[in-house]
């Protein structure tokens, strides 16, 4: 069985730009700044669809909720309604704002959703960096009174970036993504996010970006000291009770998947091919769990991120 791929949904965002084209070869519309690509979604409001083969033309909550058992194996038969992961990529030429999303505990009292998540860095410009997490000695009113004189970036840690680095974010991580950097983002299906700060920068329409203060300051873990980036060659990248990210150095065809189970592929360095599709940097794909596809190496080196449900 070929490998599933689906069409990209791309995001005009203030903060991005056009390195989708320029870095990874891809057409983009219009002239705006794109920021987000969303490869594999399966919410109300967007919705993955795949792009050729066999099942194209469908959804991707159809194959979750009609094929299940089929596609993803069935130890997801009794998963929940909409498929559970979501995968970006992200272009940021500005910085984003400094946000927060929600920790399980209190999301639902915030009407919102928690959202767990990592970043892989495709590539980051010479001086790119990212705020994650605190400074010591960062408490919670020593936060709010730098926030209110304007001097927030002297509480938030920061991490100098450079390719094929990662970093965990858990909910309740403060953080915020620099400017330079092209990433690969694995996360819980949430679309919850709390501005705290968005350096007195407009939107796209001219006006202020709405900030969620009250929601940010019960969201953010004030024990959340000075976390590290991780830069793995080749192994575990990610772990946690939502996904699992290894990063695979691929020199031989190799089957990717476990018994009875799917995995979710994307190519983070040179090229790959599975069944009749050939892959570049950038490209995600669905593994079904079924009649395995074995995934070769086109071009050496060769990297992949191989994202699992534990």
């Amino acid at each position: 069985m070929s490998p599933i791929t689906f069409s990209s949904l791309y995001m005009e965002r203030v903060w991005g730009g056009r390195e989708f084209s320029t870095h990874l070869g891809r057409t983009l519309p219009g002239n705006q700044p794109i920021g987000e690509a969303w490869e594999i979604v399966d919410r109300e409001e967007a919705q993955s669809v795949v792009s050729d083969g066999p099942q194209k033309g469908k959804t991707l909550h159809h194959l979750w909720t009609d094929h299940r058992e089929e596609i993803f194996g069935r130890r997801h038969r009794e998963a929940g309604p909409r498929f559970p992961l979501l995968c970006k990529l992200l272009d940021a030429r500005d910085k984003l704002s400094l946000q927060v999303h929600p920790p399980a505990a209190v999301a639902p009292q915030l009407g919102g959703e928690p959202k767990t998540e990592m970043w892989y860095f495709l590539a980051s410009d010479e001086g790119s960096a990212i705020y994650a997490g605190l400074e010591p000695g960062s408490t919670k009113d020593v936060f709010h009174s730098h926030l209110q004189s304007g001097k927030v970036e002297e509480c938030l840690h920061t991490l100098p970036t450079r390719e094929g680095d990662s970093i965990f974010i858990p909910s309740g991580r403060l953080h915020a993504i620099g400017q330079g950097n092209l990433i690969v983002e694995i996360q819980q299906n949430s679309d919850t996010t709390y501005r705290v700060f968005d350096w007195n920068r407009v939107g796209l329409d001219g006006e202020p970006r709405q900030l969620h203060l009250e929601e940010s300051l019960l969201s953010i873990n004030f024990e959340d000291f000075s976390p590290p980036l991780s830069h793995i060659d080749s192994g575990l990248v990610a772990s946690c009770q939502h996904f699992q990210v290894e990063k695979i150095i691929l020199s031989t065809p190799t089957v990717l998947t476990r018994p009875n189970d799917f995995a979710l592929v994307t190519v983070v360095e040179g090229r790959a091919t599975c069944g009749d599709k050939t892959l570049r940097a950038g490209d995600f794909f669905l593994l079904p769990a079924h009649r395995p596809c074995p995934v070769d190496c086109l071009s050496h080196p060769c990297a992949l991120l191989v994202t699992t449900i534990p």
